[in-house]
């Protein structure tokens, strides 16, 4: 009896010293919901302002983000600079010293749309010349924001949908030259409008961004054709959304007032480039301006469809006698945004795995603070709980371990994007990236609060059986569903990785209606989901960490 009561006296401390001498259960350990809670509560508080790309609220969240690094013991890998030093030391022969900062600083160009917006189109005829100028946000609006103020005068001609799809045989360019012309596109692809055609069956967009990659895909092919601006009928209720008159007031699910809520997306970010890429303006015209343009051609648009969907060949058409002059007033501004890295250097110390998630969001508008809890102060802070277990494991790491926070996620990947183009060390350095946005919440299907979503490049499929593994062994119970991609695609900041070939993790907790509204609070938040998640994250860098390096980058051959 003495001899049984000396092993359950002794358990725990066996149980304790096996935990001391694991570092992966010392990692788990340093996560906790403690230290989840407490980092969320401040990153996604009225103090952040919602992080909007270079304002103070994010330059607030970058100081704290990276105090949090220094607190846990990482290096900084962000930008090289040197002290200040005052008269007198200068005056004593003191020199600069050079140091590492945990910031990565670059400019980005903000803009948005000038007073002067301009669109005219002239039609010859039997009877002379006729010029028709139009109103903008009456007959015409710009769908996408030039770079730079443009003007763009040329003969217009019909491309169709203006879809290329080599694989399966359609070009809507193939016969029509549209070199310094402006085309006429229709929106989607052939058999659109009918959801039981074989068309719609062939060339129906897959996947949840299939439609976001069917548009960039499509303004691709006219921009590699040459044409100078791209003209698609409006979206429904377009003109309801330019109406000026208010009968009693704004009525929405979150807001009530006589003055219309100011918007987040008033302004456009871009990255400065070395040159300016011939793009076309893009506009949205009312049915009365785009059935002007096609008068006397013979095209009525839903015949067009109907006939697509049943014939899906494309059928170009030059308009005799049309021309379009349009042009673009921009204001912009130069603005300084900062990445935070910190890192662990490994014992190979060129080799990296960068952990990644963006702490931007959409700053302050109005009244209202869109405070991004799950997107994505969650994703931060499971980079920055990760960077805290792996310095818990008290064990050097084989491959450089570097923690991001990417700044301009939400005005384009911008953060990740320079990155890539602005890496710790080479490019081809980078072994792998995990990718950590919106990891808090649960969709509405998910009644049982565990689901978890997880995208990688299609040819790893080593990275679904770890997750597997690591799911199961340390009783996670993480409902996991896994997304496969081509390498560049992605609307989140693993996209610049693997545009390079770079594989990836990509790991997203659910999707709700608060996504892009001021209701994203922390109140929402999933703490338990979300700690699974960031200890599965953990789990995976971990195993990824202690492979070789041809094992990762080989698994796909």
């Amino acid at each position: 009896m003495k001899k049984l009561f000396l092993i359950f006296v002794l358990i725990p401390f066996i149980n304790a010293a096996f935990s001391q001498e694991d570092p992966v259960q010392r990692g788990l350990d340093a996560i906790t919901l403690q230290a989840i809670q407490g980092q969320l509560e401040f990153l996604a508080s009225d103090w952040t302002e919602g992080r909007g790309t270079g304002e103070k609220g994010e330059y607030m969240a970058g100081d704290y983000i990276a105090s949090i690094f220094k607190i846990y013991g990482l290096q900084p890998a962000g930008d090289y600079k040197f002290t200040d030093l005052t008269r007198e030391q200068r005056w004593d022969g003191q020199k600069p010293e050079k140091y590492r900062s945990f910031f990565q600083e670059f400019g980005l160009i903000k803009s948005k749309p000038g007073d002067a917006q301009c669109f005219s189109a002239i039609v010859q005829g039997k009877r002379g010349e006729k010029t028709y100028d139009f109103n903008y946000k009456t007959d015409f609006t710009f769908s996408e924001t030039p770079p730079v103020s443009m003007s763009a005068t040329g003969p217009v001609v019909f491309a169709g949908y203006g879809y290329v799809d080599e694989e399966k045989g359609y070009d809507d360019f193939k016969n029509l030259d549209v070199e310094g012309k402006v085309i006429i596109r229709l929106a989607g692809f052939p058999g659109i409008n009918d959801t039981s055609s074989e068309a719609y069956k062939k060339f129906h967009p897959q996947g949840r961004y299939g439609y976001y990659y069917l548009q960039r895909n499509k303004n691709k092919a006219a921009i590699e054709k040459g044409a100078i601006a791209v003209i698609e009928p409006g979206y429904k209720g377009m003109q309801k959304d330019w109406s000026s008159n208010i009968p009693f007031r704004h009525d929405t699910e979150i807001y009530e007032g006589v003055k219309k809520l100011e918007s987040p997306y008033e302004y456009n970010y871009r990255l400065p480039k070395d040159t300016l890429e011939n793009e076309p303006l893009f506009l949205k015209v009312t049915p009365a301006v785009l059935n002007l343009l096609l008068e006397g051609s013979g095209i009525d648009t839903e015949s067009f469809h109907d006939e697509m969907a049943t014939d899906p060949k494309p059928k170009p058409r030059e308009l005799k006698g049309k021309f379009v002059s349009v042009s673009s007033t921009i204001e912009s501004e130069i603005i300084t945004a900062r990445n935070v890295l910190g890192m662990i250097e490994g014992k190979n110390p060129d080799s990296l795995i960068i952990l990644g998630a963006h702490y931007d969001h959409l700053g302050i508008h109005g009244d209202y603070i869109w405070n991004g809890a799950d997107d994505n102060a969650s994703g931060t802070v499971g980079v920055m709980t990760i960077a805290k277990a792996f310095m818990a494991t008290g064990t050097k790491p084989e491959n450089t371990i570097v923690f991001a926070a990417w700044t301009g996620e939400e005005r384009g990947l911008l953060g990740s994007t320079y990155f890539v183009k602005n890496p710790v060390k080479p490019v081809e350095n980078i072994l792998i990236n995990l990718n950590f946005d919106m990891i808090s919440r649960d969709s509405k299907n998910d009644t049982l609060k565990n689901k978890c979503s997880m995208g990688y490049l299609k040819d790893y499929t080593f990275l679904e059986e770890m997750t597997n593994k690591n799911n199961e062994k340390y009783g996670l119970g993480l409902e996991l569903r896994y997304w496969k991609t081509e390498g560049g695609r992605g609307g989140s900041d693993h996209a610049p990785f693997s545009e390079k070939g770079i594989p990836f993790c990509f790991f997203i907790a659910g999707f709700t209606t608060d996504y892009h509204q001021p209701t994203d609070e922390v109140e929402k938040v999933n703490f338990d989901k979300m700690n699974k998640i960031i200890k599965l994250g953990f789990l995976n860098a971990w195993k990824l960490d202690q492979m070789k390096t041809q094992q990762i980058r080989m698994s796909n051959q």
